[in-house]
């Protein structure tokens, strides 16, 4: 499996609530880095942040653009989610997922709030 295929099945994992999926395409040590909210190392912390529990149901994501460079995947796009706390929110998302040994071994995610109207 090609890197921008693995990376469109951590998408459908994540679309799905499918943790065995998305953490099939992770390394053991994997980082998640989601500049300004955390960092998790490791396919438990990885997991764990999965569902996150401030967070109700699977988030909707439009991946928009995708961009491989060497062992660096990039997939721009918007998505809609719910906050437990706050309600419904829309966002604007940048992930970088760089591979090594041809799994995801860090994944910096970018995540941007949306006003809801378009």
């Amino acid at each position: 499996m090609n890197q921008r295929d693995l990376v469109a099945r951590y998408f459908d994992g994540f679309r799905a609530g499918d943790h065995a999926k998305i953490l099939a395409t992770l390394h053991d040590d994997v980082e998640w880095v989601i500049h300004g909210h955390r960092t998790t190392r490791g396919k438990a912390e990885f997991d764990g942040e999965i569902e996150n529990p401030g967070f109700s149901g699977v988030p909707t994501l439009d991946v928009q653009r995708v961009h491989e460079d060497g062992p660096v995947v990039f997939a721009l796009g918007e998505g809609r989610g719910v906050s437990v706390a706050h309600g419904p929110f829309r966002f604007a998302f940048n992930d970088v997922f760089t591979f090594r040994g041809g799994l995801i071994a860090r994944v910096d995610s970018y995540v941007v709030p949306l006003p809801d109207g378009r």
